[in-house]
C-alpha cells in the first residue's frame, strides 16, 4: 500500500497516525504536495488532493476513505467503533476535525509555515492573527468543555476521532498557536497525551525537523 503526501498535512498526518496504530506498514511518498503533477500521483488523485492512496489498482484520495478502507481491511485493532452512538460522534469528530478545525488551522499554518517557508512567498500574518484571536478561542473552548476524564473523546479509547481532532492540533502547534494550560487545561492535558503516544512523538519529531530546516534555509 502507497501513501502519497506530505505528512505537514493534517490529512495525510491521520493517515499516518491510523495506519502506525494499526501496525500496517504504509509505502510513503513525502515529497507529494498539493496539486503535485507527478503523473503517479495524478493517477490516483485526479485533482491534486492529499493524500493519495494505492493498494494494488485500488486507489483513494480522501483521508477518511483511506481509514474507513483501512479499517475494513485490518479490522483489529477498533478505532471506528461498531456501537451505533460511539460511530456517529467519531465520524462527527472527524469531520470537525476535517472542516472547522482545518478551516480555522490552515489560516495560521499556511500564513505562517507552509507559504514562507516551504513555498518562499509571502504569507498573511494578519490573516493568521484574525483566525487565532477570532475563529479558534471558540474552537479550543469547546474542546476543552468535552474532553472526557478519560482523555478520549469516544469510548474512553483511543479512535479515529481522537486521531483526526489531534492532527489538528498538531498544526496549530506548528504554526505557534500553543494551547494555554490556564484558560484550557482539559484540552491541554488531552494534547499532551495524545502527542505522547509512540505514533504522534514519531511524527511530530520528524516534522518539527522539517520545519526548522526550511527556517534556517530561508534566513540564510
Amino acid at each position: 500500500m502507497i501513501l502519497y503526501g506530505s505528512p505537514l498535512s493534517p490529512f495525510v498526518r491521520k493517515v499516518v497516525i491510523f495506519a502506525a496504530e494499526k501496525g500496517i506498514t504504509l509505502e510513503h511518498n513525502r515529497r507529494i504536495g498539493p496539486l503535485d503533477m507527478n503523473p503517479e500521483f495524478r493517477e490516483v488523485s485526479p485533482f491534486g488532493q492529499i493524500p493519495g492512496f494505492r493498494d494494488g489498482d485500488y486507489t483513494l484520495c480522501d483521508s477518511s476513505a483511506i481509514v474507513a478502507y483501512l479499517e475494513a481491511k485490518h479490522p483489529e485493532p477498533n478505532l471506528i467503533p461498531t456501537e451505533a452512538k460511539a460511530r456517529g460522534r467519531t465520524i462527527m469528530f472527524d469531520e470537525f476535525a476535517d472542516i472547522r478545525m482545518f478551516g480555522c488551522g490552515r489560516k495560521m499554518f499556511w500564513n505562517r509555515v507552509v507559504a514562507p517557508l516551504f513555498m518562499r512567498m509571502p504569507g498573511d500574518p494578519a490573516a493568521a492573527a484574525a483566525a487565532e484571536a477570532n475563529e479558534l478561542p471558540p474552537i479550543l473552548a469547546y474542546l476543552d468543555r468535552i474532553v472526557p476524564d478519560s482523555l478520549y473523546l469516544v469510548e474512553d479509547r483511543l479512535t479515529l476521532a481522537d486521531i483526526a481532532v489531534a492532527s489538528l492540533l498538531v498544526n496549530l502547534q506548528h504554526a505557534g498557536a500553543a494551547i494555554d494550560a490556564g484558560k484550557y487545561p482539559r484540552l491541554a492535558a488531552y494534547q499532551d497525551a495524545m502527542f505522547a503516544r509512540p505514533s504522534f512523538a514519531a511524527t511530530i519529531a520528524a516534522e518539527t525537523v522539517s520545519i526548522q530546516k526550511a527556517r534556517a534555509a530561508t534566513a540564510a
